[in-house]
C-alpha cells in the first residue's frame, strides 16, 4: 500500500453529472448504475461538487419537483478530491478524517476518475484471495 497512489486504484472511466443536469435525470442513474452518489462538472470536467443519494432525498422530502431543480441546486459544492499523484495512505487519512465514502481524482484539474473505499478494499485484499483460494 505504501507506494501506491490515486491513480493505481481509481476507477474509470467515471459517471458524473453535469451542473445543469435535471436532478430527475441524477436519481434514474442513481437507480440504474446502482450509484449512491457522483461528481457534479463544469463544462471543461472540472470538478465542482458531489452529489449524493442522500441530496436526492433531502431535495424530495422539501417538496422540491427533481424535473425543475438540477444537479447544481443540490450538490455539495467544493468536494475533497485527490490528484492522480495522490499516495493511497493519504486518501485513506483524508476518507477517515473527513468521513467520506468516494473521492474524485482528478489530473491538471479535470476529472479523470474516482475512488470509493471499497476500490481500495478491493485492491488491498483481493491478492490475499487469489493466495488462499
Amino acid at each position: 500500500m505504501k507506494n501506491l497512489k490515486a491513480s493505481d486504484v481509481m476507477v474509470r472511466p467515471v459517471v458524473a453529472a453535469r451542473k445543469n443536469a435535471p436532478a430527475r435525470d441524477v436519481a434514474f442513474q442513481f437507480l440504474n448504475g446502482f450509484y449512491s452518489g457522483m461528481p457534479v462538472t463544469d463544462e471543461e470536467g472540472g470538478v465542482i461538487g458531489v452529489v449524493t443519494e442522500l441530496d436526492i432525498l433531502e431535495a424530495v422530502l422539501a417538496g422540491k419537483e427533481l424535473v425543475k431543480i438540477t444537479a447544481g441546486d443540490i450538490m455539495s459544492p467544493k468536494p475533497i478530491t485527490a490528484d492522480v499523484s495522490t499516495p493511497l495512505t493519504d486518501i485513506v487519512k483524508i476518507m477517515k478524517e473527513k468521513n467520506v465514502i468516494r473521492l474524485p481524482v482528478t489530473n491538471n484539474g479535470k476529472l479523470v476518475g474516482i475512488i470509493a473505499r471499497c476500490d481500495i478494499l478491493t485492491t488491498l485484499i483481493e491478492p490475499e484471495f487469489v493466495t488462499y483460494m
